[in-house]
């Protein structure tokens, strides 16, 4: 336990020169108060959280988007600076277009939080979540493109969080913010270290009054991402789908799915893939795909896209080159769940259980929740 511990603190000291970079405007109100704390980040860059006396909290978002959190039963302070969107706590009636998000929101026990949702009920794999919103306690609000704005104005939605994708319908940002709705862009997807985007906890727990859990949702994957941390396995894995068209989809190399499969002691197959693209997968024609994969340890199926491939006669179905991998020979080859692209929150959880497949057995097959073994 103390070599866990100290190396915990080794990745948290590295990772805190990033998380402590300053943003544009980070701290600066317009009304000459000066902040009397900065929220620390160990591995977030995208995002500041800055305190002021009587409790009021600054987020800074590093697209620019500024909003200051104001305490249950206080005012917004005078004279701050145009573009900063005040937020008065409590804040509810919530729009979520952010499918990222909604994990977090869960983790904090804070769904009541959340009154519409830009994903349908069949669209959720957070248990909490799809009940909610069958229950009528969450509204389907549209998606991210075409959201019901007579809803949201009907239901007094103080905030909208959009991802990145917003970046394609900008004109719904804007009429959002007409209409007198903040917007909050998620750019946890942006974070160059994968426990980056669990951080982003750290925002929705300042914006909620829910500081403390945040930390603590936080520590727990640090800790478990700490326990395998420093390991090497010498296994390298091949994590990709399928398309309808044939081509293998890989994760782009230095995406934060490879960095996952390095942290937890593996070597990603596709090592230089995908290039300064900005896409998260890169096509590959099948030549290619079997040159590369062929001799890989591990595979590991993607299938949060298109559906779960459920045993190994559906995987080898797939193509029939798939019976030629050394993984498949071996009896190595494992799927993701579904679930995992949702669950933002549970980054530490993955790379423990990436770690636990590298050192499985072919005997072995442990319980895990986001991967399990084809048979």
């Amino acid at each position: 336990m103390k070599r866990i511990a100290a190396l915990a603190l080794v990745i948290l000291s590295l990772f805190s020169l990033i998380g402590c970079r300053e943003h544009p405007n980070s701290g600066a109100l317009g009304n000459g108060w000066e902040p009397v704390s900065k929220t620390e980040l160990s591995f977030a860059h995208e995002f500041s959280i800055d305190e002021y006396e009587g409790g009021y909290k600054l987020v800074t978002i590093n697209d620019g988007g500024r909003f200051l959190i104001v305490p249950e039963g206080m005012d917004a302070p005078k004279g701050i600076a145009s573009d900063i969107a005040v937020l008065k706590r409590p804040v509810r009636n919530i729009y979520i277009a952010a499918t990222a998000v909604m994990c977090l929101f869960d983790g904090l026990g804070r769904l009541d939080a959340i009154r519409l949702s830009g994903t349908k009920a069949e669209g959720w794999y957070i248990e909490n979540a799809r009940k909610a919103m069958e229950s009528g306690s969450i509204l389907y609000a549209g998606k991210y493109s075409q959201p019901d704005y007579e809803l949201i104005l009907k239901e007094n939605c103080p905030l909208a969080i959009e991802s990145g994708m917003i970046g394609h319908a900008s004109d719904v940002k804007a009429q959002l913010e007409k209409l007198g709705v903040p917007v909050l862009i998620d750019r946890s997807s942006y974070e160059t270290h994968p426990l980056g985007r669990t951080e982003w906890v750290k925002v929705y727990g300042a914006i909620l009054g829910e500081e403390e859990k945040a930390e603590a949702l936080f520590r727990e994957q640090v800790a478990l991402m700490s326990s395998v941390g420093g390991t090497n396995t010498g296994k390298t894995v091949a994590f990709f789908r399928i398309s309808g068209t044939g081509y293998a989809v890989a994760r782009r190399s230095g995406d934060y799915v490879s960095k996952m499969i390095a942290l937890a002691g593996g070597e990603y197959a596709f090592k230089d893939l995908g290039g300064e693209s900005a896409m998260a997968t890169v096509n590959v024609e099948m030549e290619t795909f079997f040159a590369t994969a062929r001799n890989s340890d591990i595979v590991i199926y993607n299938s949060t896209i298109g559906g779960e491939v459920a045993n190994m006669d559906e995987f080898l179905a797939l193509n029939p080159l798939m019976k030629e991998l050394k993984a498949v020979q071996n009896s190595a080859v494992w799927c993701t769940r579904e679930s995992m692209y949702q669950q933002t929150l549970n980054i530490g959880r993955m790379i423990s259980e990436l770690n636990e497949i590298m050192n499985a057995s072919p005997e072995e097959d442990p319980d895990l929740v986001y991967f399990f073994r084809l048979h």
